[in-house]
């Protein structure tokens, strides 16, 4: 999917968290990130998604992510997020919400990407393109349904 980039990022004085939101945003692509944050031994990693292809996939994907799936009994009971202060890096700044995993990215108040958990991320775009394949807007679907109709029958081939 899309970009994937190693980074360490060193809060708060490496810009390299700038510089990968700044390279979502260009390519306009999810950018597939990891992140390994010192002071933590185990690597974060998450999807970058711009805020323009986000709002694409939800549109089309037709059910909101199943928060618990079949893997999950195996997992510890799940932890409440901490309430955090948001993260400013250069120009950004990071809000970790509670609810879902999620973390926006916004800058100059205007929310430009997501962090995504990578599953979530593929399971958007899987289900968004799943939708919009299967869809055809009217003038589509009788033209469509023209040319089947002037084809000739299985018998008549």
């Amino acid at each position: 999917m899309g970009i994937q980039i190693d980074v360490v990022v060193g809060y708060p004085v490496n810009d390299e968290v700038e510089r990968v939101l700044g390279l979502a945003e260009a390519v306009g692509e999810p950018v597939t990130v990891t992140f390994l944050w010192e002071g933590r031994e185990e690597a974060e990693r998450a999807v970058l998604v711009p805020a323009a292809t986000l709002a694409l996939w939800e549109h089309w994907a037709p059910t909101a992510y199943p928060m618990s799936g079949a893997g999950d009994e195996n997992r510890a009971v799940a932890e409440e997020p901490e309430l955090a202060h948001p993260a400013e890096f250069g120009t950004f700044t990071l809000f970790r919400r509670r609810a879902g995993g999620r973390t926006a990215v916004a800058r100059k108040g205007v929310v430009v990407a997501e962090l995504l958990d990578p599953d979530e991320a593929h399971w958007l775009e899987e289900k968004a393109r799943n939708v919009r394949q299967g869809f055809m807007d009217p003038k589509q679907k009788a033209a469509f349904e023209e040319f089947l109709a002037r084809q000739a029958s299985l018998d008549e081939q």
